[in-house]
């Protein structure tokens, strides 16, 4: 059984002694040393942030909090480390340390346990970098040797000296001026948390599908951090034989130069390399992944000469397709490729349906039947592709870059109708040539790639057919014991890398398309089709603000109130508005219908919130203190499920604000200037806040945090796990005091409107 060790500081980890690190107990009940406190950040005025639970509390000066005397008895049961010096109560620091490595507790537990293997250590890479800025930029470096104080992840992962390749999947983030400093890991850990789920999701597919027991993946070894711009690094093996070198000088593919036999050059290495990019397309399957625009460079070479996926060029190849692409249709221009090599280098195999989307474009338009879908299918298209220009070379490349040259510009409407004859034409153009290339022998190859080229990702054949139909070149049927092998799809999951959010052009100068939900959907365009997606939203041209500043944002009005509308909120796909009329009305937000009106308020109804409790609920709140409890389910009840009653007393104007924590509390700001918060389990008033010197006129919650704003022109911070109060801003402003009407907290920011006019912002 391993030792007690001696009780530390959550900040610095020295252990206390009574001299040095001296606990000092905070509000919330945690210790923490004296120094570090008074180093800690203050978001507001005499107000830090616990270390150990992130709690908002009160501390004007460390030296004011209590020590923790059992702490220190505690320590002092312990050894000193060093019997030489022992403590001296009255000694102070001659060299007080003033940068300290910050591991913050910004995430959970969970969290941590989730990502913390995925980090590789600081000091495990030698990078080389260039003058890039680093998005469709892929760097390379290598594994520095071995050290003893990785972790035991790393250790196992990294075996030294191992090319690498990196690209960046992280933001840069902006280090305050705090003399604290984060950790390594903790900056990774951070940039993660700031992620949207969505990107960190298909990041963490990515490392998942790595250590899969399919070898033909290339291996992820995690994420690694540079210090200088704090991004953060997907970090790849590197392989030395690169697919894209090996064959761009075969101008004439494995058909080769003498082209009147029409037999390849080499069959048996065709077969064999041509069955390992299925296999490594078919691992990919396995794992829920398909990228859909497979390019030469997707592909390396091992030590061995087998063929692997690598995600980091699948990555840079994407964000750089997606980008020229973007290009293109941002200045209506021919697709431009100046050279074959600069064709091989930056051209991937993009499917058309993945074209389709990209061009927001309905493939429906083709009168090619039902919407074509992006999945698995869109991998084959490219596959083929990618056999294809290792048959027959040069030509093959010719022709793709002509098909791109006529499909990629956005075609005017008189001209839509031409895609399918381009495309069919484009195919019948890829049918020929490989009947004048290959011989009668070849025949099932020819058939099976060129109905890997149909347009209907549905109609096309498996990447299994294809393995099956390139290993009968060198191993026939009847000799085959592996003829039957069992088709590897996961087909319980289908992300698109491609589409991915790892991919999304950050730098790109013209946005995408933005959906406008509030549109008249009735409406139809020139051609007399609603320009309507599967999601009964339309789509405007441009972003949302060159819209609205070229006047083609579209509106409808929503008419059932008879008075002023003091609120509104939105959950449970309804929209809901409160007014003076003393009702609360529902919308759809599908076709914004109106569905239901609760009937039941004596006074003006103030304000209105969705709560999505164990029961969705919509909660509403008049000027004589009664606040409604209403259910939100189709069919809507025409009674409210309970309905609460502040006291009443002639000399104020009942509830004004409304918010809701999340921990089954419902606030109320009220015109008596207090703030009380109701238990949504009991329907009981719990406590009441005082402290405002009029009006409470709007309620925020935020981390933890509860924002009330007041007619005295002050905004009011509480603690949601006590209800205590934290500061007060605004107190001390000079000038007339104008009224807070309305508050927003966001993350870090808070912003604050003001009856003069003025809009006010902080970062706290």
């Amino acid at each position: 059984m391993d030792p007690p060790e001696p009780p530390e500081c959550p900040v610095c980890l020295q252990p206390y002694d009574g001299a040095s690190a001296t606990p000092r107990v905070l509000p919330c009940g945690h210790s923490a040393c004296e120094t570090c406190l008074s180093l800690l950040p203050q978001p507001f005025p005499h107000t830090i942030r616990c270390p150990a639970c992130t709690q908002l509390v009160k501390c004007s000066h460390p030296q004011s909090l209590p020590k923790n005397i059992d702490l220190l008895r505690f320590a002092f049961l312990f050894p000193n480390p060093d019997p030489q010096k022992p403590p001296k109560p009255n000694e102070k620091r001659s060299n007080p340390i003033t940068d300290r490595q910050f591991v913050p507790n910004l995430w959970s537990n969970e969290f941590y346990l989730t990502w913390k293997d995925w980090v590789v250590p600081e000091d495990a890479l030698e990078v080389e970098f260039g003058s890039d800025d680093g998005f469709c930029y892929l760097f390379r470096g290598r594994i520095v040797g071995f050290s003893g104080s990785w972790g035991l992840s790393a250790r196992f992962l990294l075996k030294g000296h191992e090319e690498v390749s990196l690209v960046r999947v992280g933001g840069s983030l902006c280090e305050n001026n705090s003399k604290l400093k984060y950790s390594y890991v903790a900056k990774i850990l951070r940039v993660l948390y700031g992620m949207k789920d969505r990107e960190r999701d298909e990041l963490g597919l990515i490392l998942k599908a790595s250590n899969s027991r399919w070898s033909r993946i290339g291996k992820v070894y995690g994420l690694w951090c540079k210090s200088d711009d704090q991004g953060v690094y997907l970090v790849c093996e590197r392989y030395g034989g690169s697919f894209l070198a090996k064959f761009a000088d075969w101008r004439s593919g494995f058909v080769g130069e003498n082209e009147s036999n029409g037999l390849l050059l080499d069959t048996t290495n065709f077969a064999m390399i041509g069955m390992e990019i299925c296999e490594a397309v078919s691992a990919l399957h396995s794992e829920g992944l398909f990228s859909g625009c497979l390019a030469m460079n997707f592909f390396s070479f091992d030590y061995f000469g087998h063929v692997h996926i690598d995600f980091n060029e699948a990555l840079v190849m994407s964000r750089k397709v997606r980008w020229m692409i973007a290009e293109a249709i941002r200045k209506r221009e021919e697709f431009q490729l100046s050279s074959r090599i600069d064709a091989l280098e930056t051209l991937a195999f993009v499917s058309p349906e993945l074209l389709f989307e990209l061009l927001q474009k309905d493939s429906t338009d083709l009168e090619c039947g039902s919407k074509c879908a992006v999945g698995y299918g869109s991998d084959v298209w490219s596959l083929a592709c990618v056999m294809l220009c290792l048959l027959i070379g040069e030509p093959f490349t010719e022709l793709m870059c002509n098909y791109l040259r006529r499909l990629v510009p956005i075609p005017s409407d008189e001209n839509g109708s031409d895609y399918a004859g381009l495309y069919m034409s484009w195919v019948e153009k890829v049918r020929t040539s490989l009947k004048t290339k290959l011989v009668s022998e070849f025949v099932p190859l020819r058939d099976i790639l060129c109905g890997c080229l149909k347009f209907d990702p549905g109609s096309r054949p498996a990447v299994i057919d294809v393995w099956n139909c390139i290993r009968e070149l060198i191993i026939k049927p009847k000799f085959d014991i592996m003829f039957s092998l069992p088709r590897v799809v996961n087909d319980n999951k289908e992300h698109c890398l491609f589409l991915g959010e790892l991919c999304q052009l950050q730098k790109e100068t013209n946005k995408i398309l933005e959906r406008q939900l509030v549109n008249g959907l009735q409406e139809k365009d020139d051609t007399g089709r609603e320009d309507v997606d599967q999601d009964g939203e339309v789509r405007v041209d441009g972003d949302l603000v060159e819209g609205l500043s070229g006047g083609h944002v579209k509106c409808i009005d929503l008419k059932g109130h008879l008075d002023c509308i003091t609120g509104l909120a939105v959950g449970g796909g309804f929209l809901f508005s409160s007014s003076f009329d003393k009702t609360v009305h529902v919308w759809s937000l599908q076709d914004f219908t109106h569905v239901h009106k609760f009937i039941g308020h004596e006074h003006k109804v103030m304000a209105v919130l969705y709560a999505d409790e164990d029961q969705p609920l919509c909660i509403s709140g008049d000027s004589g203190g009664c606040i409604f409890i209403w259910g939100v389910n189709n069919p809507f009840g025409q009674e409210p499920i309970k309905k609460l009653y502040e006291q009443k007393d002639w000399r104020y104007s009942g509830i004004h604000a409304l918010a809701i924590s999340g921990s089954g509390y419902l606030y109320t700001g009220s015109g008596d200037k207090s703030i009380k918060a109701w238990s949504l389990k009991d329907y009981t008033l719990s406590c009441t806040m005082n402290g405002h010197k009029s009006v409470v006129s709007t309620l925020a919650v935020c981390n933890g945090v509860l924002y009330s704003g007041s007619w005295d022109g002050t905004i009011r911070l509480w603690c949601l796990s006590d209800h205590s109060p934290l500061t007060v801003l605004g107190e001390d402003a000079p000038g007339n005091v104008t009224s807070v009407l309305s508050l927003a907290a966001y993350g870090d920011a808070l912003v604050v409107a003001h009856e003069n006019g003025c809009l006010k912002a902080s970062i706290l």
